[in-house]
């Protein structure tokens, strides 16, 4: 056993291409999460798509003038600078015509990255005696194949990119989560979105070669995807999804070897099913929480019900036995009135429930709302009979422009159809 964990485990490690893909692939996995978790913040997971596939524009016009101007093949600063010149042609243009049309901005970009990335493959098609690029390489990568160059430039990228997360943090955080209150403080908003805009842009770049156009999206989202789900801050959530970014990598990188396959593919998989098992096991976010929770959850009409009831006491305590008329689900009472305690919308003092103030303001509402559908049901001609059981039914409609509208159209009254009181419309 011991023989076969030393060989899965070890023997990769030993190996110089398995270490360089380790050390260049977990570089671009850091930066490539910390900045994802902004793209996930604003929205902007479609961006990082246009500028990953309008990147091969870019690639061609950086080899095809280094080669014909300089006469080098495949130089990666040449091709570094003409990927980065085509994202901010693309997103320019993108800010363009989002500004200047109706056409909207996610339109925008599918027109946008669609075209530039068709531009790119006929350039290299019209000149392809001069650019000797292998498209499927483009599109899928190859992270068992890192260069010296891919390792420093993928340094030099991620030094930059973490260095401007670092120094704008603030800022960046503010406009992620309140832009409106960002422009108000009088941060440079559009500043704030070109460089963040730059940094994606870097980090696609130098990413692309390692993992592939397709795939580069991936490192870009899925860690932050999955950091999203275990943290409310987002200091924590950066740091979260560069370790899930490195688990990706690693466990990436030791199925491809265990599996002979894809390296770029084989990270990208371990990294959904990373997010998989987190969105099934996270302790607030995850679907067997939101299960439990559910399960536990009192009905919204079970409450209402119950809040019904006590305020119908006039402050009189009640026990559940005096509530249990007024509740539809009388199986669930106990359970529903246990959690209410625990919400603070009612109190338990030797077996006796009353409203608290924040029970009462509810329970007002709710009164409020059928006494006006008792009113407009006796209005519109429905039969006395009926009119208290439509009433209890429709009370639970949660729209309040609805029971305004009741209110206007009834011309505000003060008694519902048996004389009582109707509360009136909570300041």
């Amino acid at each position: 056993m011991i023989d076969f964990l030393s060989h899965a485990f070890l023997d990769p490690l030993s190996q110089a291409y398995f270490q360089k893909s380790l050390i260049g692939a977990s570089i671009v996995a850091v930066v490539a999460s910390v900045v994802g978790c902004l793209v996930v913040l604003r929205r902007m997971a479609f961006l990082g798509d246009a500028l990953s596939h309008a990147m091969i524009a870019g690639v061609a016009g950086g080899y095809l003038v280094m080669k014909m101007l300089f006469g080098l093949e495949a130089n990666a600063p040449g091709m570094l600078i003409g990927s980065l010149i085509a994202a901010i042609l693309t997103v320019g243009l993108i800010g363009f015509v989002s500004r200047v049309s109706r056409v909207k901005e996610d339109t925008a970009i599918g027109i946008m990255y669609t075209g530039v990335f068709a531009l790119g493959v006929v350039v290299v098609s019209i000149f392809r005696h001069y650019i000797h690029i292998d498209l499927m390489h483009f599109i899928m990568g190859d992270v068992l194949g890192i260069s010296d160059t891919d390792l420093w430039v993928s340094a030099l990228v991620a030094a930059t990119v973490l260095s401007c997360i670092i120094l704008f943090f603030r800022h960046f955080q503010i406009s992620a989560f309140d832009p409106v209150m960002a422009a108000s403080i009088g941060l440079p908003i559009v500043f704030l979105d070109y460089l963040l805009t730059t940094c994606v842009s870097l980090v696609v770049v130098s990413a692309v070669s390692m993992v592939g156009v397709i795939l580069v999206v991936g490192l870009l989202i899925t860690p932050a995807a999955t950091a999203y789900l275990l943290s409310d801050r987002l200091s924590r959530m950066m740091a979260l999804a560069a370790l899930f970014g490195v688990t990706s990598v690693v466990g990436g990188l030791y199925l491809c070897v265990w599996l002979d396959t894809a390296g770029g593919g084989a990270i990208m998989v371990f990294s959904t099913l990373q997010f998989i098992v987190v969105l099934t096991l996270a302790p607030r976010y995850g679907l067997i929480a939101r299960w439990l929770r559910q399960r536990h959850a009192v009905p919204q009409h079970v409450l209402e019900d119950i809040l019904g009831a006590l305020i119908r006491r006039a402050g009189d305590p009640a026990t559940a036995g005096d509530i249990r008329p007024y509740v539809a689900d009388g199986k669930r009472l106990r359970a529903s009135l246990g959690n209410m305690v625990h919400d603070a919308l009612i109190t338990e003092t030797n077996a006796q429930y009353t409203l608290t103030p924040k029970g009462a303001q509810e329970a007002s509402r709710i009164l409020r709302a059928h006494r006006l559908w008792e009113s407009y049901l006796e209005h519109i001609g429905t039969p006395a009979g009926e009119v208290h059981e439509r009433a209890h039914i429709l009370e639970h409609i949660q729209d309040q422009r609805a029971i305004d509208y009741l209110d206007s159209l009834l011309g505000h009254p003060t008694t519902d159809p048996h004389g009582k009181s109707i509360p009136p419309k909570p300041a």
